[in-house]
């Protein structure tokens, strides 16, 4: 399906966050967008207010007359995070719609245009961020489509008026092996998502095969330590192509110097704390260099970049109460988060409030989710959020929670971890995780305001 001949398109399960991204572009290009949830979140009514008609309700009676039978110029895009036996997405199955997955729209999206695509099991939502906020900030423009809210624009998608589109390839259901892009970044593959591969090799494969599919003269970026062949390294290392060289911590923000083959740019100042977050901006810079950029503008774009919604996100920093909410669901991840709150907060009681994000992922890194949770000051854990899967016999917080050999710790509901939070105020809290957790982030905050 060709992007210019699409004028109508319905989103099953708009409310995600790479589907709403989808979503705004359609209706900011003017087409006659509506959409799927069955939750009305924050993000729902802000689509919305922005025009596009929403139901919360999966039956054939709530569509709009627009989407009742199939046109040619009609698309209709779901998520694999959709039930099979959905109403909605049987309806327009079984009458014939054109239906895509949101990774075949990115590639009808991109095809035509230079795209710099950035993939990895984690940073990959930084990183895409970082990228586009440069280019975005430098005046060189780019259009990108986010896996999260960057902070600078309040928005999961940039709309550049140059052909250059960022996109965050996505490794779930191998929906990235649909991209073909010009410039490619692999952050990371560390073993995740094993109830779609099976295994970790599978998982290499599937980034390996993303990575031939770069096109002629394109450019592979990958951190370093990632067996990928014809690629540029990047890390906080002296041996990386691209490196972060004298990293420091002044006055809250990470300090460092960026260094290539060919240029140097010293004294870069990063709002995001902790040394993935730096080399996650190091590659950011490599592509914007590529591109010609002027390296004091990109270093100017480094110093005002102000992250994305709930990756490391300071909710309260009042001086007597620190609150930080991350989206950290997989070990790797919230070891990286543990370790930037240890750098900026030593001497601090950290009290980690962390919800397990699918029954299979728990199960599949249980001791390695135990052994970095067995790192908090005090943990309060909360019940396993299921997102698309169905209970699994054996697997849930209790299990965990046995695992975990620390003395402060805790099974609570989420009104519990709010009670807790108002008898004790923590000095420093984490909320941690991918499911519905972020619902407790406004009472905690009024909480901690108010104390």
């Amino acid at each position: 399906m060709e992007l210019s001949k699409i004028n109508r398109v319905f989103f099953v399960g708009v409310g995600g966050i790479g589907m709403s991204a989808l979503a705004r572009y359609f209706a900011k290009r003017g087409q006659l967008v509506c959409g799927y949830d069955k939750t009305r979140t924050r993000l729902t009514e802000t689509l919305e207010n922005e025009g596009i008609l929403i139901t919360y309700i999966d039956e054939v009676s709530s569509l709009p007359e627009a989407f009742l039978s199939p046109r040619e110029d009609t698309l209709v895009v779901y998520t694999p995070a959709i039930p099979k036996d959905a109403e909605l997405l049987n309806h327009f199955r079984d009458l014939g719609f054109t239906l895509k997955k949101r990774s075949e729209v990115l590639g009808i999206i991109s095809k035509g245009m230079y795209c710099i695509g950035i993939a990895g099991t984690h940073g990959k939502t930084t990183t895409s961020s970082i990228v586009a906020h440069i280019l975005t900030d430098t005046g060189y423009g780019c259009t990108a489509f986010l896996g999260g809210i960057a902070s600078n624009y309040n928005s999961n998608v940039l709309y550049g008026n140059n052909n250059v589109v960022v996109v965050e390839a996505d490794e779930y259901d191998r929906s990235f092996l649909t991209l073909h892009p010009d410039v490619a970044v692999i952050t990371s593959m560390d073993a995740d998502h094993l109830d779609i591969y099976g295994d970790k090799s599978q998982l290499e494969e599937s980034f390996r095969l993303y990575a031939s599919q770069l096109k002629p003269n394109g450019k592979l970026y990958v951190h370093e330590g990632l067996s990928l062949e014809n690629s540029t390294t990047y890390a906080a290392s002296a041996t990386a192509n691209a490196k972060a060289l004298n990293l420091r911590v002044e006055g809250a923000k990470f300090v460092f110097d960026y260094e290539d083959d060919n240029q140097k740019i010293n004294d870069i100042s990063l709002m995001l704390p902790g040394k993935h977050n730096v080399e996650n901006t190091t590659v950011a810079i490599a592509i914007a260099l590529q591109l010609g950029i002027d390296p004091e503008k990109v270093k100017q774009a480094v110093a005002n970049f102000k992250g994305v919604k709930r990756r490391f996100e300071y909710i309260v920093n009042n001086g007597s109460q620190i609150y930080i909410d991350d989206y950290a669901h997989h070990p790797e991840e919230l070891k990286a988060c543990f370790n930037a709150v240890r750098q900026l907060y030593p001497d601090k009681k950290l009290t980690v409030i962390f919800q397990p994000h699918l029954f299979t992922r728990t199960r599949d890194f249980a001791d390695e989710f135990a052994s970095v949770l067995g790192t908090a000051d005090d943990l309060l854990l909360l019940d396993i959020y299921p997102a698309r899967e169905l209970p699994l016999e054996g697997i849930d917080a209790p299990f965990l929670l046995n695992k975990i050999t620390l003395s402060n710790k805790r099974i609570l509901t989420k009104d519990a971890v709010i009670q807790y939070v108002k008898d004790e105020k923590p000095e420093l809290i984490l909320t941690v995780g991918a499911g519905d957790i972020d619902t407790i982030i406004e009472p905690l905050k009024n909480i901690l305001t108010n104390a």
